[in-house]
């Protein structure tokens, strides 16, 4: 996949400015990474926050990226490299085949619990495993922090991120799977609440507790009377056509 190809799965309704980066981990393995807006503003997850963030959550440590033009000198940027000493490659032409994201039908149960173990959550250790149940297989994601708090993710933003810049058609997801180890009730955070009301508004969201327990609800009632997309999007394209 060239890096053209993947700003195609960018979702970039209110700037209309697609990104993407691919990452290099130390095992060799590719990751995409594509910039994926919210009506939240704040909730926006750039190309590199989702490729980093993306690898970090496969267990696998990220080395290098390659982009189409020069990083930015915008201070976030600089984080990574602090963070992470990435090494950056410019490079137009990039074409080769990307990991796959997507895992075989599997004891979603058993599952979400495995995946604990890969929660990168050295602040607050409190572990927390997603899964997204689509047609074709599962799509992971646990929580990963970094010194700067707001550029780690949730597991239910990591899962979703790696869903679009996967490729995988949101439409094909049928179900989130939500677990923690700690507390009496896992829930979805409000940010989070904000970025599944946007992409998957009407899906069932079944939250496994540390105890056991199993709730069932729909992303469309986590967060009650929210502001669509579909309002600002109206409003921007008048904006333009102005």
């Amino acid at each position: 996949m060239t890096l053209e190809e993947l700003e195609t799965r960018s979702y970039t309704p209110y700037s209309g400015q697609p990104a993407a980066v691919i990452l290099e981990s130390r095992s060799g393995k590719l990751y995409p990474g594509v910039r994926i807006e919210n009506i939240s503003f704040p909730l926006t997850i750039s190309a590199m926050q989702c490729a980093v963030v993306i690898c970090t959550s496969e267990g696998e440590q990220p080395v290098k990226v390659y982009r189409r033009t020069p990083p930015s000198t915008d201070g976030k940027t600089d984080f990574w490299e602090r963070e992470l000493d990435l090494e950056y490659s410019v490079e137009p032409d990039f074409d080769k085949e990307l990991d796959e994201i997507v895992t075989s039908h599997d004891d979603i149960s058993h599952c979400l619990q495995r995946l604990l173990g890969r929660s990168h959550s050295p602040y607050s250790n409190f572990p927390v495993s997603t899964i997204l149940e689509t047609s074709g297989g599962l799509v992971s994601g646990v929580n990963i922090e970094f010194s700067a708090w707001e550029s780690g993710l949730c597991a239910e933003r990591t899962a979703i991120a790696k869903a679009i810049a996967g490729g995988i058609d949101l439409s094909s997801i049928k179900a989130l799977h939500l677990h923690t180890r700690h507390g009496e009730y896992s829930s979805p955070c409000g940010a989070c609440r904000q970025v599944i009301i946007e992409h998957l508004p009407q899906i069932p969201v079944f939250i496994h507790h540390s105890d056991g327990s199993l709730s069932r609800h729909f992303s469309s009632d986590l967060l009650p009377y929210s502001f669509k997309s579909d309002f600002l999007k109206k409003n921007l394209q008048h904006t333009k056509n102005q």
